[in-house]
Protein backbone atom coordinates (compact mmCIF):
# COMPACT_ATOMS: atom_id res chain seq x y z
CA UNK A 1 0.00 0.00 0.00
CA UNK A 2 1.33 3.46 -0.93
CA UNK A 3 2.31 5.65 2.02
CA UNK A 4 -0.18 8.53 2.45
CA UNK A 5 2.66 11.03 2.77
CA UNK A 6 4.04 9.96 -0.61
CA UNK A 7 0.65 10.68 -2.21
CA UNK A 8 0.59 14.16 -0.66
CA UNK A 9 4.18 14.85 -1.71
CA UNK A 10 3.45 13.58 -5.23
CA UNK A 11 0.49 15.93 -5.66
CA UNK A 12 2.52 18.91 -4.44
CA UNK A 13 5.55 18.12 -6.63
CA UNK A 14 3.28 17.60 -9.66
CA UNK A 15 1.56 20.90 -8.96
CA UNK A 16 4.79 22.91 -8.50
CA UNK A 17 6.31 21.49 -11.68
CA UNK A 18 3.11 21.87 -13.68
CA UNK A 19 2.46 25.46 -12.64
CA UNK A 20 6.03 26.51 -13.50
CA UNK A 21 5.73 24.91 -16.96
CA UNK A 22 2.29 26.47 -17.52
CA UNK A 23 3.64 29.93 -16.70
CA UNK A 24 6.52 29.59 -19.15
CA UNK A 25 4.24 28.39 -21.98
CA UNK A 26 1.47 30.94 -21.27
CA UNK A 27 3.95 33.81 -21.20
CA UNK A 28 5.20 33.12 -24.72
CA UNK A 29 8.23 34.93 -26.08
CA UNK A 30 8.99 38.53 -25.28
CA UNK A 31 11.09 40.76 -27.53
CA UNK A 32 10.86 44.08 -25.66
CA UNK A 33 10.78 45.38 -22.10
CA UNK A 34 7.22 46.63 -22.68
CA UNK A 35 6.10 43.11 -23.63
CA UNK A 36 7.93 41.61 -20.65
CA UNK A 37 6.36 43.97 -18.09
CA UNK A 38 3.03 44.99 -19.68
CA UNK A 39 2.08 41.85 -21.62
CA UNK A 40 1.82 40.93 -25.27
CA UNK A 41 -1.38 40.73 -27.26
CA UNK A 42 -4.84 40.69 -25.72
CA UNK A 43 -5.29 39.50 -22.13
CA UNK A 44 -9.03 39.10 -21.30
CA UNK A 45 -10.34 41.31 -18.50
CA UNK A 46 -11.62 38.30 -16.56
CA UNK A 47 -8.12 36.77 -16.55
CA UNK A 48 -6.74 40.05 -15.17
CA UNK A 49 -9.59 40.10 -12.62
CA UNK A 50 -8.69 36.60 -11.39
CA UNK A 51 -5.02 37.55 -11.48
CA UNK A 52 -5.58 40.56 -9.21
CA UNK A 53 -7.58 38.47 -6.73
CA UNK A 54 -4.81 35.90 -6.71
CA UNK A 55 -2.00 38.47 -6.50
CA UNK A 56 -3.49 40.25 -3.49
CA UNK A 57 -4.50 37.11 -1.64
CA UNK A 58 -1.25 35.28 -0.84
CA UNK A 59 -0.77 32.79 1.95
CA UNK A 60 -1.55 35.59 4.41
CA UNK A 61 -5.21 35.38 3.52
CA UNK A 62 -5.21 31.60 3.24
CA UNK A 63 -3.78 30.90 6.69
CA UNK A 64 -3.74 34.15 8.67
CA UNK A 65 -7.33 35.34 8.12
CA UNK A 66 -8.69 31.95 9.29
CA UNK A 67 -6.23 32.32 12.18
CA UNK A 68 -7.72 35.71 13.10
CA UNK A 69 -11.26 34.27 13.11
CA UNK A 70 -10.06 31.23 15.08
CA UNK A 71 -8.49 33.49 17.70
CA UNK A 72 -11.26 36.13 17.87
CA UNK A 73 -14.34 36.38 15.61
CA UNK A 74 -15.41 37.57 12.15
CA UNK A 75 -15.09 41.32 12.80
CA UNK A 76 -12.31 41.43 10.15
CA UNK A 77 -15.17 41.40 7.61
CA UNK A 78 -15.78 45.09 8.38
CA UNK A 79 -12.43 45.77 6.69
CA UNK A 80 -13.64 43.81 3.63
CA UNK A 81 -16.61 46.19 3.26
CA UNK A 82 -14.09 49.02 3.12
CA UNK A 83 -12.07 47.09 0.53
CA UNK A 84 -15.13 46.97 -1.74
CA UNK A 85 -15.81 50.71 -1.44
CA UNK A 86 -12.17 51.60 -2.06
CA UNK A 87 -12.05 49.58 -5.27
CA UNK A 88 -15.16 51.34 -6.57
CA UNK A 89 -13.47 54.71 -5.99
CA UNK A 90 -10.34 53.57 -7.85
CA UNK A 91 -12.45 52.34 -10.78
CA UNK A 92 -14.34 55.64 -10.96
CA UNK A 93 -11.60 58.22 -10.41
CA UNK A 94 -8.10 56.72 -10.69
CA UNK A 95 -8.34 54.49 -13.75
CA UNK A 96 -9.53 57.19 -16.22
CA UNK A 97 -6.37 59.21 -15.51
CA UNK A 98 -4.14 56.16 -15.88
CA UNK A 99 -5.43 55.45 -19.37
CA UNK A 100 -4.77 58.98 -20.65
CA UNK A 101 -1.58 58.69 -22.66
CA UNK A 102 0.93 55.84 -22.50
CA UNK A 103 1.42 54.60 -18.94
CA UNK A 104 4.31 52.27 -18.15
CA UNK A 105 3.85 52.13 -14.36
CA UNK A 106 1.55 53.65 -11.74
CA UNK A 107 4.19 56.28 -11.07
CA UNK A 108 4.25 57.58 -14.64
CA UNK A 109 1.17 59.58 -13.63
CA UNK A 110 3.13 61.30 -10.87
CA UNK A 111 5.86 62.35 -13.31
CA UNK A 112 3.26 63.75 -15.72
CA UNK A 113 1.57 65.68 -12.90
CA UNK A 114 4.51 66.78 -10.71
CA UNK A 115 7.87 65.81 -12.20
CA UNK A 116 10.54 63.13 -12.40
CA UNK A 117 11.65 63.50 -8.76
CA UNK A 118 8.18 62.60 -7.47
CA UNK A 119 7.99 59.57 -9.76
CA UNK A 120 11.41 58.36 -8.65
CA UNK A 121 10.70 58.91 -4.96
CA UNK A 122 7.35 57.11 -5.16
CA UNK A 123 8.97 54.20 -6.97
CA UNK A 124 11.73 53.91 -4.36
CA UNK A 125 9.13 53.97 -1.57
CA UNK A 126 7.20 51.23 -3.36
CA UNK A 127 10.31 49.07 -3.76
CA UNK A 128 11.31 49.34 -0.09
CA UNK A 129 7.80 48.74 1.21
CA UNK A 130 7.05 45.85 -1.14
CA UNK A 131 10.30 44.01 -0.43
CA UNK A 132 9.50 44.09 3.32
CA UNK A 133 5.78 43.34 3.10
CA UNK A 134 6.23 40.51 0.61
CA UNK A 135 9.10 39.14 2.63
CA UNK A 136 6.41 38.46 5.24
CA UNK A 137 4.24 36.81 2.58
CA UNK A 138 7.10 34.59 1.45
CA UNK A 139 7.70 33.54 5.05
CA UNK A 140 4.00 32.75 5.44
CA UNK A 141 4.10 30.59 2.33
CA UNK A 142 6.88 28.53 3.89
CA UNK A 143 4.90 27.68 7.05
CA UNK A 144 2.89 24.73 5.64
CA UNK A 145 5.86 23.45 3.64
CA UNK A 146 8.01 23.51 6.78
CA UNK A 147 5.38 21.62 8.78
CA UNK A 148 4.72 19.11 6.00
CA UNK A 149 8.33 18.27 5.13
CA UNK A 150 9.70 18.59 8.65
CA UNK A 151 12.38 21.03 7.51
CA UNK A 152 13.44 24.43 8.83
CA UNK A 153 12.14 27.70 7.43
CA UNK A 154 15.17 28.70 5.26
CA UNK A 155 15.01 25.70 2.87
CA UNK A 156 11.19 25.95 2.73
CA UNK A 157 11.51 29.63 1.76
CA UNK A 158 14.11 28.80 -0.90
CA UNK A 159 11.86 26.15 -2.49
CA UNK A 160 8.96 28.61 -2.84
CA UNK A 161 11.22 31.39 -4.17
CA UNK A 162 12.85 29.10 -6.75
CA UNK A 163 9.57 27.92 -8.28
CA UNK A 164 8.30 31.51 -8.38
CA UNK A 165 11.40 32.69 -10.20
CA UNK A 166 11.11 30.10 -12.99
CA UNK A 167 7.85 31.27 -14.56
CA UNK A 168 8.35 34.95 -13.66
CA UNK A 169 11.77 34.99 -15.34
CA UNK A 170 10.64 33.18 -18.47
CA UNK A 171 6.98 34.18 -18.87
CA UNK A 172 7.01 37.87 -17.95
CA UNK A 173 3.85 39.55 -16.72
CA UNK A 174 1.67 37.69 -19.25
CA UNK A 175 2.83 34.34 -17.86
CA UNK A 176 2.33 35.63 -14.31
CA UNK A 177 -1.24 36.78 -15.03
CA UNK A 178 -2.31 33.47 -16.57
CA UNK A 179 -0.70 31.49 -13.76
CA UNK A 180 -2.45 33.68 -11.19
CA UNK A 181 -5.81 33.26 -12.92
CA UNK A 182 -5.43 29.48 -12.76
CA UNK A 183 -4.20 29.56 -9.18
CA UNK A 184 -7.23 31.52 -7.97
CA UNK A 185 -9.53 28.69 -9.01
CA UNK A 186 -7.23 26.17 -7.33
CA UNK A 187 -6.96 27.87 -3.95
CA UNK A 188 -10.65 28.86 -3.75
CA UNK A 189 -11.58 25.28 -4.62
CA UNK A 190 -9.19 24.07 -1.91
CA UNK A 191 -10.76 26.46 0.61
CA UNK A 192 -14.27 25.27 -0.25
CA UNK A 193 -13.09 21.66 0.13
CA UNK A 194 -11.70 22.53 3.58
CA UNK A 195 -15.07 23.91 4.66
CA UNK A 196 -16.83 20.77 3.46
CA UNK A 197 -14.39 18.49 5.29
CA UNK A 198 -14.54 20.53 8.51
CA UNK A 199 -18.34 20.45 8.55
CA UNK A 200 -18.21 16.65 8.30
CA UNK A 201 -15.49 16.29 10.97
CA UNK A 202 -17.15 18.49 13.61
CA UNK A 203 -19.23 16.30 15.97
CA UNK A 204 -22.89 16.45 14.95
CA UNK A 205 -22.07 17.96 11.56
CA UNK A 206 -24.22 20.92 10.55
CA UNK A 207 -26.54 20.47 13.53
CA UNK A 208 -23.55 20.46 15.87
CA UNK A 209 -22.39 23.75 14.34
CA UNK A 210 -25.81 25.36 14.77
CA UNK A 211 -25.95 24.26 18.43
CA UNK A 212 -22.36 25.31 19.20
CA UNK A 213 -22.46 27.35 22.49
CA UNK A 214 -20.17 30.14 21.26
CA UNK A 215 -21.59 30.37 17.72
CA UNK A 216 -23.01 33.88 18.08
CA UNK A 217 -19.80 35.38 19.46
CA UNK A 218 -17.62 33.65 16.83
CA UNK A 219 -19.65 34.79 13.81
CA UNK A 220 -19.97 38.37 15.07
CA UNK A 221 -19.12 40.66 12.12
CA UNK A 222 -20.05 44.08 13.49
CA UNK A 223 -18.25 45.76 16.39
CA UNK A 224 -19.12 49.40 17.03
CA UNK A 225 -15.98 49.70 19.16
CA UNK A 226 -17.47 51.47 22.19
CA UNK A 227 -17.54 48.52 24.59
CA UNK A 228 -14.05 49.19 25.99
CA UNK A 229 -14.47 52.93 26.38
CA UNK A 230 -13.59 55.90 24.11
CA UNK A 231 -9.85 55.48 24.72
CA UNK A 232 -9.84 52.07 23.07
CA UNK A 233 -11.95 53.11 20.05
CA UNK A 234 -8.97 54.02 17.83
CA UNK A 235 -6.65 51.41 19.34
CA UNK A 236 -8.92 48.53 18.32
CA UNK A 237 -8.46 47.77 14.60
CA UNK A 238 -11.62 45.80 13.80
CA UNK A 239 -14.45 48.23 14.55
CA UNK A 240 -17.22 49.26 12.16
CA UNK A 241 -15.87 52.75 11.50
CA UNK A 242 -12.19 51.78 11.66
CA UNK A 243 -12.72 48.71 9.49
CA UNK A 244 -14.70 50.47 6.75
CA UNK A 245 -12.59 53.64 6.63
CA UNK A 246 -9.33 51.76 7.06
CA UNK A 247 -10.25 49.13 4.47
CA UNK A 248 -11.41 51.80 2.02
CA UNK A 249 -8.22 53.88 2.19
CA UNK A 250 -6.00 50.80 2.23
CA UNK A 251 -7.79 49.49 -0.87
CA UNK A 252 -7.47 52.85 -2.63
CA UNK A 253 -3.73 52.78 -1.91
CA UNK A 254 -3.13 49.15 -2.85
CA UNK A 255 -5.30 49.13 -6.00
CA UNK A 256 -4.81 52.72 -7.09
CA UNK A 257 -1.13 53.39 -6.36
CA UNK A 258 0.63 50.04 -5.91
CA UNK A 259 2.47 48.85 -9.01
CA UNK A 260 1.70 45.17 -8.31
CA UNK A 261 -2.01 45.81 -9.04
CA UNK A 262 -1.77 48.75 -11.46
CA UNK A 263 0.61 46.72 -13.66
CA UNK A 264 -2.18 44.17 -14.21
CA UNK A 265 -4.85 46.80 -14.86
CA UNK A 266 -2.64 48.44 -17.50
CA UNK A 267 -2.24 45.03 -19.16
CA UNK A 268 -5.98 45.08 -20.07
CA UNK A 269 -5.11 47.86 -22.59
CA UNK A 270 -8.47 49.72 -22.26
CA UNK A 271 -10.23 51.67 -19.50
CA UNK A 272 -13.46 49.69 -19.91
CA UNK A 273 -11.71 46.34 -19.45
CA UNK A 274 -9.69 47.63 -16.51
CA UNK A 275 -12.91 48.72 -14.78
CA UNK A 276 -14.52 45.34 -15.43
CA UNK A 277 -11.50 43.60 -13.94
CA UNK A 278 -11.46 45.77 -10.82
CA UNK A 279 -15.23 45.63 -10.17
CA UNK A 280 -15.18 41.86 -10.66
CA UNK A 281 -12.31 41.72 -8.19
CA UNK A 282 -14.33 43.72 -5.64
CA UNK A 283 -17.20 41.24 -5.83
CA UNK A 284 -15.02 38.14 -5.59
CA UNK A 285 -13.13 39.29 -2.49
CA UNK A 286 -16.37 39.56 -0.50
CA UNK A 287 -17.03 35.87 -1.11
CA UNK A 288 -13.39 34.98 -0.60
CA UNK A 289 -12.94 36.62 2.80
CA UNK A 290 -16.27 35.22 4.01
CA UNK A 291 -15.00 31.76 3.04
CA UNK A 292 -11.69 32.14 4.89
CA UNK A 293 -13.35 33.57 8.01
CA UNK A 294 -15.76 30.64 7.94
CA UNK A 295 -12.79 28.26 7.96
CA UNK A 296 -11.41 29.99 11.07
CA UNK A 297 -14.72 29.66 12.94
CA UNK A 298 -15.02 25.98 12.00
CA UNK A 299 -11.44 25.34 13.13
CA UNK A 300 -12.30 26.75 16.55
CA UNK A 301 -15.37 24.52 16.74
CA UNK A 302 -13.25 21.51 15.86
CA UNK A 303 -10.11 22.15 17.91
CA UNK A 304 -11.18 24.50 20.68
CA UNK A 305 -8.23 26.38 22.17
CA UNK A 306 -4.81 24.98 21.22
CA UNK A 307 -1.39 26.28 22.34
CA UNK A 308 -0.15 27.13 18.82
CA UNK A 309 0.34 30.30 16.80
CA UNK A 310 -2.86 31.38 15.08
CA UNK A 311 -1.08 31.22 11.70
CA UNK A 312 -0.28 27.53 12.23
CA UNK A 313 -3.75 26.21 13.13
CA UNK A 314 -5.01 25.79 9.55
CA UNK A 315 -1.77 24.22 8.23
CA UNK A 316 -1.81 21.82 11.20
CA UNK A 317 -5.38 20.78 10.37
CA UNK A 318 -4.42 20.19 6.74
CA UNK A 319 -1.45 18.03 7.65
CA UNK A 320 -2.87 16.17 10.66
CA UNK A 321 -6.50 15.56 9.82
CA UNK A 322 -7.05 15.49 6.06
CA UNK A 323 -6.77 12.35 3.91
CA UNK A 324 -3.66 12.23 1.72
CA UNK A 325 -5.31 13.31 -1.53
CA UNK A 326 -7.34 16.08 0.14
CA UNK A 327 -4.26 17.25 2.02
CA UNK A 328 -2.26 17.43 -1.21
CA UNK A 329 -5.01 19.39 -2.97
CA UNK A 330 -5.44 21.90 -0.12
CA UNK A 331 -1.68 22.42 0.27
CA UNK A 332 -1.44 22.92 -3.50
CA UNK A 333 -4.17 25.53 -3.13
CA UNK A 334 -2.26 27.18 -0.32
CA UNK A 335 0.89 27.24 -2.43
CA UNK A 336 -1.20 28.67 -5.31
CA UNK A 337 -2.06 31.66 -3.17
CA UNK A 338 1.60 32.03 -2.21
CA UNK A 339 3.16 31.69 -5.65
CA UNK A 340 0.71 34.06 -7.32
CA UNK A 341 1.41 36.93 -4.95
CA UNK A 342 5.16 36.39 -4.95
CA UNK A 343 5.36 36.17 -8.73
CA UNK A 344 3.32 39.34 -9.05
CA UNK A 345 5.52 41.07 -6.52
CA UNK A 346 8.77 40.10 -8.26
CA UNK A 347 7.40 41.25 -11.63
CA UNK A 348 6.17 44.55 -10.15
CA UNK A 349 9.46 45.19 -8.33
CA UNK A 350 11.48 44.52 -11.46
CA UNK A 351 9.21 46.64 -13.69
CA UNK A 352 9.17 49.60 -11.32
CA UNK A 353 12.97 49.50 -10.94
CA UNK A 354 13.57 49.23 -14.69
CA UNK A 355 10.91 51.63 -16.00
CA UNK A 356 10.91 54.23 -13.21
CA UNK A 357 14.57 54.28 -12.14
CA UNK A 358 17.05 52.47 -14.38
CA UNK A 359 15.98 53.36 -17.93
CA UNK A 360 15.00 57.02 -17.29
CA UNK A 361 18.41 57.73 -15.71
CA UNK A 362 20.59 55.44 -17.81
CA UNK A 363 23.03 57.20 -20.12
CA UNK A 364 23.74 54.05 -22.11
CA UNK A 365 22.17 53.49 -25.50
CA UNK A 366 20.64 50.04 -25.15
CA UNK A 367 18.98 47.84 -27.73
CA UNK A 368 15.67 46.15 -26.89
CA UNK A 369 17.50 42.84 -26.56
CA UNK A 370 19.88 44.36 -24.01
CA UNK A 371 17.02 45.96 -22.07
CA UNK A 372 15.18 42.63 -21.93
CA UNK A 373 18.31 40.82 -20.76
CA UNK A 374 18.86 43.38 -17.99
CA UNK A 375 15.17 43.10 -16.99
CA UNK A 376 15.51 39.34 -16.52
CA UNK A 377 18.66 39.78 -14.44
CA UNK A 378 16.86 42.39 -12.32
CA UNK A 379 14.05 39.86 -11.81
CA UNK A 380 16.59 37.41 -10.33
CA UNK A 381 18.05 40.09 -8.06
CA UNK A 382 14.65 41.05 -6.62
CA UNK A 383 13.79 37.40 -6.01
CA UNK A 384 17.01 37.02 -4.01
CA UNK A 385 16.30 40.19 -2.01
CA UNK A 386 12.76 39.00 -1.32
CA UNK A 387 14.14 35.70 -0.04
CA UNK A 388 16.52 37.41 2.38
CA UNK A 389 13.68 39.66 3.53
CA UNK A 390 11.62 36.59 4.46
CA UNK A 391 14.36 35.36 6.80
CA UNK A 392 13.84 38.39 9.08
CA UNK A 393 10.27 37.38 10.02
CA UNK A 394 10.86 33.74 10.99
CA UNK A 395 10.78 34.39 14.77
CA UNK A 396 7.76 36.72 14.89
CA UNK A 397 4.80 35.66 17.08
CA UNK A 398 2.37 38.20 15.61
CA UNK A 399 -0.21 37.21 12.96
CA UNK A 400 1.58 37.64 9.64
CA UNK A 401 -1.39 39.32 7.95
CA UNK A 402 -1.21 42.16 10.48
CA UNK A 403 2.57 42.45 10.09
CA UNK A 404 2.31 42.80 6.32
CA UNK A 405 -0.52 45.32 6.44
CA UNK A 406 1.30 47.35 9.09
CA UNK A 407 4.46 47.48 6.94
CA UNK A 408 2.46 48.66 3.93
CA UNK A 409 0.83 51.33 6.08
CA UNK A 410 4.17 53.03 6.78
CA UNK A 411 4.10 54.45 3.24
CA UNK A 412 0.63 53.81 1.78
CA UNK A 413 -0.78 57.00 3.33
CA UNK A 414 1.92 59.21 1.82
CA UNK A 415 1.63 57.46 -1.53
CA UNK A 416 -2.16 57.71 -1.66
CA UNK A 417 -2.12 61.31 -0.44
CA UNK A 418 0.29 62.22 -3.24
CA UNK A 419 -1.93 60.58 -5.86
CA UNK A 420 -5.07 62.27 -4.48
CA UNK A 421 -3.41 65.69 -4.67
CA UNK A 422 -2.36 64.93 -8.23
CA UNK A 423 -5.90 63.91 -9.17
CA UNK A 424 -7.88 66.70 -7.54
CA UNK A 425 -5.61 69.73 -7.08
CA UNK A 426 -3.88 71.69 -9.82
CA UNK A 427 -2.15 74.17 -7.51
CA UNK A 428 0.26 71.96 -5.61
CA UNK A 429 3.83 71.80 -6.97
CA UNK A 430 6.44 69.03 -6.79
CA UNK A 431 8.28 70.60 -3.85
CA UNK A 432 5.05 70.82 -1.85
CA UNK A 433 3.97 67.24 -2.43
CA UNK A 434 7.42 65.80 -1.70
CA UNK A 435 7.43 67.65 1.63
CA UNK A 436 4.02 66.17 2.44
CA UNK A 437 5.07 62.67 1.38
CA UNK A 438 8.24 62.72 3.51
CA UNK A 439 6.37 64.21 6.49
CA UNK A 440 3.77 61.42 6.29
CA UNK A 441 6.45 58.71 6.41
CA UNK A 442 8.13 60.33 9.43
CA UNK A 443 4.82 60.71 11.27
CA UNK A 444 3.78 57.13 10.48
CA UNK A 445 7.05 55.77 11.89
CA UNK A 446 6.15 57.43 15.20
CA UNK A 447 2.48 56.40 15.09
CA UNK A 448 3.13 52.74 14.25
CA UNK A 449 6.04 52.21 16.67
CA UNK A 450 4.13 53.84 19.55
CA UNK A 451 1.04 51.61 19.01
CA UNK A 452 -1.29 54.59 19.55
CA UNK A 453 -3.98 53.42 17.13
CA UNK A 454 -4.97 50.21 15.33
CA UNK A 455 -3.45 49.46 11.92
CA UNK A 456 -6.73 50.14 10.09
CA UNK A 457 -6.28 53.88 10.77
CA UNK A 458 -2.71 54.10 9.50
CA UNK A 459 -3.38 54.87 5.82
CA UNK A 460 -5.93 57.60 6.61
CA UNK A 461 -3.51 59.30 9.01
CA UNK A 462 -0.78 59.23 6.36
CA UNK A 463 -3.12 60.73 3.75
CA UNK A 464 -4.16 63.57 6.09
CA UNK A 465 -0.55 64.41 7.02
CA UNK A 466 0.54 64.41 3.35
CA UNK A 467 -2.24 66.71 2.23
CA UNK A 468 -2.05 69.12 5.19
CA UNK A 469 1.73 69.54 4.90
CA UNK A 470 1.64 69.86 1.09
CA UNK A 471 -1.03 72.58 1.18
CA UNK A 472 0.72 74.33 4.08
CA UNK A 473 4.08 74.43 2.28
CA UNK A 474 2.32 75.65 -0.86
CA UNK A 475 0.61 78.45 1.04
CA UNK A 476 3.74 79.53 2.95
CA UNK A 477 5.93 79.51 -0.19
CA UNK A 478 3.32 81.59 -2.03
CA UNK A 479 3.01 79.11 -4.92
CA UNK A 480 -0.64 79.48 -5.89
Amino acid sequence: MIDSHLITYGIIILYLGGIALFGVVAGGKQKTVQEYFLGTGHIPWWAVCFSIVSAETSTLTFISVPGVAYLTNCSFFQVVIGYFIGRMIVAGYFLPRYFKGEMATAYTFLENRFGKKTRSFASIVFLVTRIAADGVRLFAAAIPLKLLLGISYPPAILIIASVTLIFTYMGGVRGVIWVEALQMTIYLGAAALSVYLLVNLIPGGLQGIINFPQLQSKIQCIDLGFSNGPGAFFAKPYTLLGGIIGGMFLSMASHGTDQIIVQRLLATKTLQNARKALIGNALIIIFQFALFLCIGVLLFMYYGVRPVKSDEIFPLFIIEKLPAIASGIVIAGLLSAALSTLAGSVSALASSFMLDLYLPFSRRQLSEEQKLSISRRVTIIWTVLLTFSAFFFMSSSKAVVEIALSIASFTYGGLLGTFLIGLFSGKIRERDVLAGFIAAILVMIQVITSHIVGWTWYTLIGVIVTMVVAFFVNRVSGQN
